[in-house]
């Protein structure tokens, strides 16, 4: 199938290709196939469709392109790189998956200037998209005016065949169709080849009518590999369906030119090998040295550039008479898009007492959100199902809707793990602080999503209830007693589990402050009293005395959440024996080990040796506070079915066990 001739298009889609191939053989690493084969798309997409500006990655107004079969980086780095994005030069092309570059070996939007969301496990860029489009649509319905449409764009996906197998994927674009995002444009990778073989077996449902049947538009294109104008075509065609997402099932072919690994899973995880290479460069008349690009093609992409400035410019026009008609709406825009908080929010931070009634921490939880939700209508996001039992409606908004984008209470359904990435995605677009909530217990089914968030640095906040035993009845399978730990061994991400309401409150003063870092607030279902000593000052710093004796002390009590009243109550009897005692709230490991070495040592003395953790959770971890001569009342087992107070007593947290403890070692 040797090439004589080739179009200047073919030239442009050969040059993707090729960039591709050669650094993948560099690094004797990557993925090939993918590449290869939705070039011609990809370069369409690009070239005739997406909103961008090289020169101005941040852009607001921007489309948004996420590849959500992130395996296939590299087609995603030579489109950057042929467009002419200033980080992206060939350097960084030929370091690919190299220590330092530009070019890991999945896309990573904290690292790439041009990379929108991070990529890689499958399910996830597609579910994140979603969220995109919700983000432009809620921004949109809240700023736009009649005469001026200042947010106005596109989100683009390229999804592979395994995006489509991962259940994460069906929850986020059930929810997409629910909603009639119309500006959300998927273009579907249809090889038929997955790494371990074809799609034949395992993989034989009719996708078309599934997303049909999810509420979106659908088109299909049976020849990829040549057919531009039919891609083009059904791209116009959804961009005209502005009630229902699209999904454009592009039928390719896996490592399109080679001569014996295309249409096959050996294209899709690995190098072509030397004798390969030499056969597609063949196959597609490619004589250029590896990492060269045509003149004539790099002229072509790079038109980009001054199409950009263009657009930008225009924008920046129409943002201007925008801010001359709208100045408040303007001004809050603004502040949001460059992550800004208003002078004094925290001021709307309630604060309580121990005369106030003892509550639950998801229901001080509550109050704390819609608090927050009057001074930063950024706040934004909804429940698992369960708003009920996770608090989390805003009472100054309604539902967020098809017609009613302009609303900030999203109804996720029992979808834990899409609105997990629906909430990384709202936080990727930028102008929003979005929340998601369900049982603790259930961050295992989107544990995915709230890790991603974490890698990504985005300021999600995940308002997770029923946080231990104290679950009661309904038992071991809804009670989290290693969970707590679970998220504490992931980098990047805050786990608050608070004592009180006004834990609660500082809790989220500091998620709401730290726009670069989720938050995950581990919220009891019980009631808990108001203690005296604990303040929003003191969570800030993760950890800090609430109560204390005169003097060196001889004991320190260190609890979290639901204990932390124990420790209070068994110090109050120790000291009535002469003990000298302090009592310790931790709420968040994390900020408290960022605290100064003077810090901790104030709180933990290191002549202090006797120390006693408590919290109904497993007690992996708690070795770096309590030391070798310290101990720990935790749950190292699972729970049980039976009245929380039942639960609580048989395992040992009641404060006859804690001075017991307590006694035990004072020796």
């Amino acid at each position: 199938m040797a090439v004589a001739t080739q179009s200047l298009e073919e030239l442009c889609i050969n040059s993707i290709r090729f960039l591709a191939i050669d650094a993948v053989e560099k690094a004797n690493s990557g993925h090939p196939g993918l590449p290869m084969g939705a070039a011609p798309m990809a370069f369409v997409l690009w070239d005739r469709f997406l909103k961008f500006n090289p020169k101005n990655a941040a852009w607001f107004d921007r489309d948004r392109f996420i590849l959500s079969g992130g395996h296939g980086s590299m087609l995603h780095y030579a489109l950057l790189h042929l467009t002419g994005y200033d980080g992206m030069s060939i350097d960084e092309l030929k370091n690919f998956r190299q220590w330092g570059s530009a070019t890991p070996g999945h896309p990573e939007n904290f690292l790439t200037e041009g990379v929108e969301v991070t990529t890689g496990p499958l399910g996830q860029g597609i579910s994140n998209a979603v969220g995109l489009a919700c983000a432009e649509a809620h921004l949109a319905a809240r700023f736009n005016k009649p005469d001026c449409n200042i947010i106005d764009h596109y989100t683009y996906v390229l999804a592979s065949d395994g995006d489509f197998m991962e259940g994460i994927s069906a929850e986020a674009s059930s929810l997409a169709g629910h909603w009639g995002l119309g500006k959300l444009i998927v273009l579907y990778d249809d090889n038929l080849i997955c790494l371990d073989s074809a799609t034949n077996k395992t993989f034989t449902e009719d996708v078309t009518q599934r997303y049909e049947s999810y509420g979106w538009h659908v088109e299909f294109i049976e020849d990829g590999n040549t057919d531009l104008e039919g891609i083009a075509k059904a791209i116009e065609k959804a961009q005209s369906i502005t009630d229902r997402p699209s999904l454009i099932r592009v039928r390719t072919t896996i490592g399109y030119g080679a001569p014996n690994k295309a249409d096959s899973s050996k294209a899709h995880g690995s190098p072509l090998g030397a004798d390969e290479v030499a056969g597609t460069r063949k196959n597609l008349g490619w004589e250029h040295e590896p990492f060269v690009v045509p003149e004539d093609a790099l002229n072509r992409f790079r038109k980009a550039v001054d199409r950009g400035a263009e657009w930008e410019k225009e924008w920046n026009q129409k943002w201007e008479t925008y801010k001359s008609k709208y100045p408040e709406e303007a001004a809050e825009l603004d502040r949001r898009i460059h992550r800004r908080l208003p002078e004094g929010w925290d001021k709307c931070l309630p604060t309580f007492t121990p005369d106030d009634k003892a509550a639950a921490t998801r229901a001080s939880s509550g109050k704390v959100l819609n608090a927050i939700a009057e001074v930063l209508p950024e706040l934004i996001g909804g429940s698992a199902d369960l708003s009920g039992s996770n608090k989390t409606l805003l009472s100054s908004s309604g539902d967020f809707e098809k017609g009613a984008y302009e609303n900030r209470n999203f109804w996720f359904g029992v979808r834990e793990h899409g609105m997990g990435a629906i909430c990384n995605g709202m936080g990727c677009h930028g102008g929003l602080i979005p929340y998601g909530a369900t049982f603790l217990t259930f961050t295992d089914y989107m544990r995915g999503a709230i890790r991603l968030s974490a890698l990504s640095e985005l300021n999600c906040i995940w308002v997770m209830t029923h946080d231990s035993i104290g679950l009661g009845e309904d038992g071991p399978t809804h009670q989290p007693v290693e969970h707590v730990a679970s998220l504490r061994a992931m980098p990047q991400l805050l786990v608050f589990r608070p004592g009180d309401a006004n834990e609660t409150s500082g809790s989220y003063k500091v998620a709401i402050e730290n726009t670069h870092r989720p938050s995950v607030m581990a919220l009891s279902r019980q009631n808990l009293p108001n203690l005296p000593g604990t303040s929003i000052e003191g969570t800030a710093k993760g950890g800090y005395v609430v109560s204390d004796s005169d003097g060196t002390p001889e004991l320190i009590l260190i609890g979290t959440g639901s204990e932390l009243f124990l420790c209070a109550e068994a110090a109050d009897r120790l000291r009535g024996e002469g003990k000298k005692v302090r009592v310790v709230s931790m709420p968040c490991w994390e900020i408290f080990d960022e605290q100064s070495q003077d810090y901790r040592d104030s709180v933990l003395p290191k002549g202090v040796k006797k120390r006693l953790a408590v919290e109904a959770g497993v007690s992996m971890g708690w070795c770096r506070y309590v030391g070798d001569e310290g101990d720990t009342i935790c749950v190292d087992r699972f729970g049980a079915s039976a009245p929380a107070e039942v639960i609580f007593e048989k395992l040992g947290f009641t404060v006859d066990n804690v001075v017991a403890k307590a006694k035990a070692l004072l020796g």
